[in-house]
């Protein structure tokens, strides 16, 4: 039974999680040679202030220019 994690900044809509699950479970699907009864897909939402990158908290960065 394949598990696929995604965690990503809060911000995207259901329709949006929805479609990723869609589009993941069918490539696990096709690549895998599971079913899709098979596939679970977990979204977490992770703050940006949970999440760093190169000793920085994502809640702190500048947006890009």
């Amino acid at each position: 039974m394949p598990i696929v994690r995604i965690d990503m900044w809060p911000g995207r809509t259901e329709a949006q999680k929805a479609e990723l699950a869609r589009v993941i479970t069918e490539a696990v699907v096709t690549i895998a040679h599971t079913t899709p009864d098979e596939t679970i897909v977990i979204f977490q939402d992770v703050p940006k202030e949970n999440w760093a990158k190169a000793g920085e908290l994502a809640s702190k960065k500048k947006p890009a220019k």
